[in-house]
């Protein structure tokens, strides 16, 4: 090997900081971007939309299908605007993500009205245009208690059964709802509450009315603002997408150290759950 070889192997390549930093910028522009113009995941908090969804499961919010707003980006981080991009509005029966007026979190939420509806609740019946949607009981809810799902006393009162093998369920009331489009969903109903009677009001224009599955633990658009509700009907820039599906759930047993911990985690049967409402055949 003569000295220019040898100068050439023991010559080390430096590495290109400039240009793994550029690398990184435009994959985490390519994720934020994605995030907020087309999906993005999402993590339920609250007990809110049970029966059919639950704390600790993950599903995916698509961000097309109402257009866009200054809610969209992934953080948000724009002022309020009015109106939407190539703006959509939703059907009844849609599960949403959305932002409360001058609140920058995600609630999680079903369109109940659209605008021009007339809207009011009688003894926990919701009535549109006239007319009160089909509520049907069912058989109820026998929920697997775990450390995400534990079936407070204070939440679900006399709830708390253990099974013949020695577990434990919480036992919930459901009621079947169908809405004046056909679709159909199930909701919690735990009895009479102050939040079962509004009085009658049209929906404005541009607005949605929401509500909580979990009907008697929900604050929604029946609760202000001050009380963590969406203080009545919602703009629909406030909408950040539509929930589709469920990618997973965890029951809160796992801890972030121990990644076997994240499989022992797993609810069975929970992933790939469609949260599209069910259509009538009648």
């Amino acid at each position: 090997m003569n000295a220019s070889k040898a100068a050439k192997a023991g010559t080390k390549k430096k590495t290109d900081w400039v240009g793994e930093l550029k690398g990184i910028f435009w994959l985490v522009l390519a994720v934020l971007g994605f995030h907020s113009f087309v999906a993005k995941p999402f993590y339920i908090p609250s007990e809110s939309m049970m029966p059919g969804l639950l704390v600790g499961d993950r599903l995916v919010v698509s961000k097309f299908p109402y257009g866009w707003s200054f809610v969209s980006p992934t953080f948000h981080i724009l002022p309020p605007m009015p109106g939407r991009v190539l703006g959509r509005m939703p059907e009844r029966g849609d599960v949403v993500i959305v932002s409360p007026p001058g609140v920058r979190q995600d609630y999680i939420k079903r369109v109940i009205g659209l605008p021009g509806d007339r809207i009011e609740m009688r003894d926990g019946t919701v009535i549109l245009n006239g007319v009160p949607i089909r509520r049907e009981r069912q058989p109820d809810a026998l929920i697997p208690v775990d450390a995400n799902a534990p079936c407070s006393p204070f939440q679900f009162p006399g709830a708390l059964e253990t099974t013949a093998a020695g577990g434990e369920v919480c036992r919930l009331p459901i009621v079947r709802e169908t809405l004046p489009n056909g679709r159909q969903y199930d909701t919690i109903d735990l009895g009479p509450t102050p939040a079962d009677n509004f009085a009658a009001f049209t929906i404005p224009a541009d607005h949605v009315f929401l509500m909580g599955d979990n009907r008697d633990r929900s604050a929604d658009s029946r609760a202000a603002l001050i009380d963590g509700g969406l203080g009545g009907p919602v703009p629909w820039e406030n909408l950040g997408g539509r929930a589709e599906f469920t990618t997973f759930s965890l029951d809160g047993s796992s801890t972030w150290y121990n990644p076997i911990s994240w499989i022992e985690a797993l609810r069975p049967g929970r992933a790939g759950n469609s949260l599209h409402p069910v259509q009538s055949v009648n």
